[in-house]
């Protein structure tokens, strides 16, 4: 059974009532108060620190007003740019002696005694010379 229910009870809001501050250790605060600016510093975060012990009391109980801060405008900057030597293209036969290299020439056979290239089974070329039999062997291959 809830408290609504039951006659005569009637509960008004003591819920949200504050509690009382409670009394301070002053050293235990100056401790608190020293480390606290420290760790401000540590964080790069100086504008945060708090000048007197008083001020830090006021900020830990919750009196202290908001730290103020500056608008400041945005300005903007230009890009870093590395700057790189520019050296020109060596493509063109004016800066290269001799103009630019010729082709190279393939590779071909000019002998006589392969006389052309003969096809065993997958696809396995196998060059064929002249006098011997290997064309013959190679088209009766696992037939005799």
């Amino acid at each position: 059974m809830s408290m609504h229910m039951i006659q005569g009870v009637q509960v008004h809001g003591n819920s949200k009532r504050r509690k009382k501050a409670k009394k301070l250790n002053m050293k235990a605060l100056e401790l608190e108060w020293r480390q606290y600016n420290k760790d401000m510093r540590r964080s790069n975060l100086h504008s945060l620190q708090y000048q007197t012990l008083d001020e830090y009391i006021d900020y830990r109980s919750g009196k202290a007003p908001k730290p103020k801060t500056e608008f400041k405008e945005y300005a903007k900057t230009e890009p870093y740019v590395r700057h790189t030597e520019d050296y020109p293209s060596l493509k063109t036969s004016d800066t290269i002696p001799g103009g630019p290299t010729p082709k190279k020439e393939p590779n071909v056979y000019t002998g006589d005694l392969i006389v052309g290239i003969g096809q065993m089974h997958k696809s396995n070329a196998v060059p064929i010379m002249r006098g011997t039999n290997e064309a013959k062997d190679i088209a009766q291959m696992r037939r005799n």
